[in-house]
């Protein structure tokens, strides 16, 4: 077929001091360049945007280099090929791949993974058979070393990464699962959905507190998300030997002071915890494993998971700014599709 002359793509304008403001993006139009041999060209269909995102916005060292000023972003994105010169992949192909924040995306097909339409939805590839669904098991199970019978905390656990380790951790055997959200909507979500056996809104109370009432025996494993007031909540609660798998901390991400909490990191000592960071990029051995098991729990319905589906290239800005206000619930597509998805959220399970 022929390609497009040009597609539109999210540029950074600018570096946000604090929270970004929708005046740091822009959508501007870009050329579509054929493929070249061992590439393939690919119509994106649906793109991801991720809490990680904010930190690439900042001109610092990282795990992962910053966005350029006035060039495309990128991400994570499904869509589907339009012309290849590649070997393995041919135009109908659906893939996922690096290059979001776009309508149209050239690359080395290297780079691309072949997904099907028909083993689960093309959304699903973003999410819970994903990176975030990888995460939370590498999170879970390497970096937090869980053990059957342990009680787990997971602080946003309505997030596409905190509601599938809480439910991981509940059909490994935990003798309890404790979550908290940013709203009574989720935290019903977490209890009558994904089978939490309790959860709290950290938005009614002081998180030491609902935590304490909501795990009265203490916790071994906590799973880290926010950071902040819910980290010092978790090292109070935990038990000896403790661990603590810290995945993100979303609640500093815009902070332009340092976080007054954890106050009590000495209890780390006496209780002997552990607190171990990650990156999901250094478990890509697991994928299999995570793949086959998860792929089993949705066929059974064991376990589910919930999508917030924005329509549109255009609000694709508005879809990340969301997500860090907590707008969503599970995890936030962008969709360039024309399907059936209405813009405020689709439940799967």
């Amino acid at each position: 077929m022929t390609l497009p002359a040009t597609g539109r793509a999210w540029h950074l304008t600018a570096r946000p001091h604090g929270w970004p403001a929708p005046e740091c993006f822009a959508l501007r139009e870009e050329p579509v360049r054929p493929p070249e041999e061992g590439e393939i060209t690919v119509r994106n269909l649906h793109l991801s945007v991720d809490p990680y995102m904010r930190g690439r916005m900042n001109d610092v060292k990282s795990y992962v280099p910053p966005f350029r000023l006035d060039e495309p972003m990128d991400g994570g994105a499904v869509g589907e090929v339009l012309a290849s010169r590649a070997p393995g992949f041919t135009a109908g192909d659906h893939v996922l791949h690096g290059l979001g924040w776009r309508e149209y995306a050239t690359l080395p097909a290297r780079h691309a993974t072949a997904v099907s339409a028909e083993a689960a939805p093309l959304t699903a590839y973003l999410g819970v058979l994903g990176m975030p669904g990888l995460t939370a098991w590498a999170g879970l199970l390497e970096a937090a070393a869980f053990r059957r019978g342990d009680a787990v905390f997971v602080s946003g656990a309505a997030g596409a990464v905190g509601g599938l380790a809480g439910q991981i951790a509940r059909l490994k055997g935990a003798s309890r699962v404790v979550g908290s959200a940013g709203s009574d909507d989720k935290v019903r979500l977490l209890t009558e959905e994904y089978g939490f056996n309790a959860a709290f809104n950290y938005r009614s109370g002081p998180v030491r507190e609902q935590l304490r009432a909501a795990a009265p025996d203490g916790i071994d494993v906590y799973f880290d998300n926010v950071g902040g007031d819910h980290l010092e909540a978790a090292i109070g609660a935990l038990r000896t030997h403790g661990r603590i798998a810290v995945c993100g901390m979303i609640a500093q991400y815009n902070a332009t002071e340092p976080p007054a909490a954890p106050r009590n990191l000495a209890l780390v000592i006496g209780k002997r915890l552990r607190i171990q960071g990650f990156l999901v990029n250094d478990h890509r051995e697991l994928r299999p494993a995570f793949v086959e098991q998860v792929g089993g729990w949705l066929r059974s319905g064991e376990l589910r998971y919930r999508e917030t589906v924005v329509k549109g290239i255009g609000h694709a800005a508005d879809a990340f700014l969301g997500l860090l206000r907590g707008d969503n619930t599970g995890k936030m597509i962008v969709t360039l599709d024309d399907g059936p998805e209405g813009p405020d959220g689709s439940a799967h399970g």
